[in-house]
């Protein structure tokens, strides 16, 4: 197995899961993680997109995803705003430890686009405003890393 070139060769589908809760600014960040794909020569029909009611649904929906065998890759979108309750916590938490368990009970990569944020303003500016934007990012990781995995399966 050679080192890692850093150019994406994308081989199989890839899901995108965007949470429809602050949908002004997730789908921002699903319109990064498309150019991102299309960037890196995955056609439109390649890629699904998969909408979920809020953050807290990636996770399930993720697995699911997983488990079904579609997919070389994820890309979990959402933005968690803190309000004035401890509900932000819960909420950015638990999303964040299922993603990590379905990478790690799946070996399908799952790129991390959720966004916790302050405000609007910080989320919009993650989302293709003066901060880039995050979900083009966590595609790019996803598919980095799916084809990491892809290598390491081949060298066996």
């Amino acid at each position: 197995m050679s080192e890692y070139d850093g150019q994406l060769r994308p081989n199989g589908r890839v899901a995108i899961i965007v949470s429809r809760y602050n949908e002004v600014v997730t789908g921002k960040l699903l319109a990064g993680a498309r150019e991102c794909c299309r960037g890196a020569g995955l056609p439109d029909e390649q890629v699904d997109v998969i909408w979920v009611p809020g953050a807290f649904e990636l996770g399930v929906a993720a697995m699911a995803a997983a488990r079904s065998g579609r997919y070389v890759a994820l890309v979990a979108l959402g933005a968690v705003i803190r309000g004035e309750t401890p509900h932000f916590d819960f909420v950015a938490g638990e999303t964040s430890r299922q993603l990590g368990t379905v990478t790690l009970e799946t070996a399908v990569p799952v790129g991390f686009g959720l966004l916790t944020t302050e405000d609007l303003d910080q989320a919009l500016a993650r989302a293709g405003g003066s901060a880039g934007n995050k979900g083009t990012e966590a595609c790019e990781a996803a598919l980095r890393a799916a084809d990491v995995v892809k290598q390491l399966r081949e060298a066996r």
